[in-house]
């Protein structure tokens, strides 16, 4: 007789707990399926490339800007320091004139933080611009002349209170 009423005595589902413990791990792992399928479709990514012979010939293309650079014997001294880059600009086969330089400022993961400033000539190999607002942080730097035959490369943190160096054929340090 015990027996009869303890089987009419048990919960319902719902109110077990072996059920819900036993349901939380796939319940857990559908929802953070979920959140991983739809942050990878709504989410770009910057670094991915398609077009991967395009891109070997941009990079032998790059490497023949640095030799020309190499060959120049171009030297360039930035300073970031203020609210104005001042640049100084050498080279060892002579006095290098040009309008204007271009400086790419990479970010390394954002591409829509990446900037490009315009450097004008000041006096004596010197060129100066404003520099833009927000460039704290670890850059790449890429300056090239007008014409884009050659390219001065580098890597940097801002700010910076030292001036940073640029050579060809080196990766200057910040």
């Amino acid at each position: 007789m015990t027996d009869a009423n303890d089987a009419n005595n048990v919960a319902p589902w719902h109110h077990q707990l072996w059920f819900w413990f036993l349901l939380i791990f796939p319940g857990m792992s559908i929802i953070w399926c979920t959140i991983a399928i739809s942050v990878a479709l709504n989410s770009a990514n910057d670094m991915v490339t398609d077009d991967y012979s395009k891109e070997g010939r941009g990079i032998n293309a790059e490497l023949a800007r640095d030799t020309k650079a190499a060959d120049l014997g171009l030297y360039a001294e930035l300073d970031f320091s203020g609210e104005r880059l001042e640049l100084l600009l050498d080279s060892s086969s002579g006095e290098q004139r040009f309008p204007y330089l271009i400086l790419n400022l990479f970010h390394p993961t954002l591409a829509e933080r990446d900037r490009t400033i315009q450097l004008q000539p000041t006096s004596g190999g010197r060129y100066s611009a404003s520099l833009p607002k927000g460039l704290d942080g670890r850059w790449y730097l890429d300056l090239r002349g007008p014409e884009n035959q050659w390219r001065l490369k580098g890597e940097t943190n801002l700010p910076s209170s030292h001036p940073l160096e640029l050579s060809a054929g080196s990766i200057g340090q910040g």
